[in-house]
């Protein structure tokens, strides 16, 4: 799913792009992608475009008469600026934006349709949108520790709560975690001062990395290959690769869809976390360190 830096990073690829453009036209491929009845797609067409804003993550476009049409990718939609009335042929295709200078065009890969688009008639609308999360950027250490000390989670949970920090998924809450040496499933009653102190700092400089890096790619070409596996990622993705900072092999833990990658040399003080499914089915013989993972690789 595109997190906050990749969603800044389209952000800064549409402003001149759209910015002060007329949206010429909506058009929508698939009945599954609109999410509100009104106002009417229609009502939207001829409209300059005046603001461009995030929530969480998702990308709103403000139009002028207070108009706003917010796309949301889930995880694995995808935006593309194609030459002027591009076609919607294919399954992938959901939705094209069409201006005088191109076609932003909304994909959705797979065959489930989670992707979603929401038109609202005024700017108060748009709060049925925001699940309340704190801007990183905009909070202090006591705030930030405020909003993740509210209920007692995982570092990792608290991290990809949208009700509780904004914008940020699977694939940065690894990096950040990484980053502060920190486990992700640490209780966030339970961090030391020193260990917030380090929290707060990584996530700040590691979305601010990331967040510079994709909008430097943007000013060049419209971002075409928005992935959550990024090349200079030092947990995510990473499995079985050797940590960039002590070289033990990154370790993962497995649920769902989803899977947590992490160093338990620098993160876990050398122990392995029990992965649901296999620490399960292995019981006893589920290797507690990375000594008990390495005798169990040699049988």
């Amino acid at each position: 799913m595109p997190e906050l830096p990749d969603i800044l990073g389209y952000m800064e690829a549409l402003q001149p792009r759209v910015l002060d453009e007329p949206l010429k036209r909506i058009r929508i491929a698939t009945p599954f992608l609109l999410r509100t009845a009104d106002p009417a797609p229609a009502e939207m067409e001829g409209r300059v475009v005046r603001e461009l804003r995030r929530i969480g993550k998702r990308i709103t476009f403000g139009l002028e008469g207070d108009y706003w049409a917010v796309i949301h990718l889930m995880i694995a939609g995808r935006l593309h600026w194609r030459p002027v009335d591009a076609k919607l042929a294919g399954r992938q295709n959901l939705a094209s934006f069409d201006f005088p200078g191109g076609s932003l065009v909304l994909t959705e890969a797979g065959t489930k349709r989670r992707a979603a688009l929401h038109l609202f008639r005024d700017e108060a609308s748009l709060g049925s949108l925001d699940p309340g999360g704190i801007d990183v950027f905009a909070a202090d250490l006591a705030s930030f520790r405020a909003a993740l000390t509210a209920v007692n989670h995982t570092l990792k949970r608290a991290l990809t709560d949208p009700h509780i920090v904004s914008g940020i998924g699977n694939a940065y809450s690894d990096e950040i975690l990484h980053a502060a040496q920190l486990s992700p499933i640490a209780q966030t009653h339970k961090l030391k001062e020193a260990e917030w102190e380090r929290l707060f700092h990584a996530t700040k400089a590691t979305l601010g990395l990331w967040v510079e890096r994709f909008r430097a790619e943007a000013r060049h070409a419209f971002p075409e290959k928005v992935t959550a596996f990024r090349k200079g990622m030092a947990a995510h993705g990473r499995y079985g690769q050797p940590c960039p900072v002590c070289g033990e092999k990154i370790q993962r833990i497995r649920y769902a869809d989803n899977e947590t990658n992490y160093c338990a040399r620098c993160q876990t003080g050398g122990k392995v976390l029990a992965d649901r499914g296999l620490s399960r089915l292995l019981g006893a013989d589920w290797p507690r360190s990375l000594e008990d993972l390495e005798v169990l690789r040699k049988r």
